[in-house]
């Protein structure tokens, strides 16, 4: 019997949640899960490790090198193949508000919603 997956902690879901390319009807949809949204954010956004973003998320190294690598190859897919990206899904936990450990992370989530109040 195989182990059961854990929750992927997650600042936020994106506001924005799909591209559709420019100049032509899209060829399919690809779907990028939150987790792996998040770990295109913090790894290359955010200039994080992987280790580092997998301390974030709450899971192993490994599981965050393998869902950034699923990402990656849904991003290629998407903007090689001319598809529309819709990222959606996944099974996570989203943070409530800013952790301690976030204080410095420039573009955290709920440093923003902070701002706007």
């Amino acid at each position: 019997m195989a182990r059961p997956e854990k929750c992927r902690r997650i600042c936020s879901r994106p506001n924005i949640c799909g591209f559709i390319p420019d100049g032509s009807k899209a060829a399919g949809t690809v779907v990028l899960s939150y987790d792996e949204y998040e770990t295109i954010r913090l790894i290359d956004r955010e200039n994080m490790n992987q280790l580092a973003c997998a301390e974030k998320m709450g899971v192993s190294r490994s599981t965050a090198a393998r869902i950034y690598g699923n990402a990656r190859k849904k991003l290629a897919d998407a903007l090689v193949g001319g598809k529309a990206l819709k990222i959606d899904g996944g099974d996570v936990i989203v943070c409530a508000k800013m952790r301690p450990e976030c204080k410095d992370v420039v573009n955290c989530c709920h440093k923003k919603q902070l701002q706007d109040a």
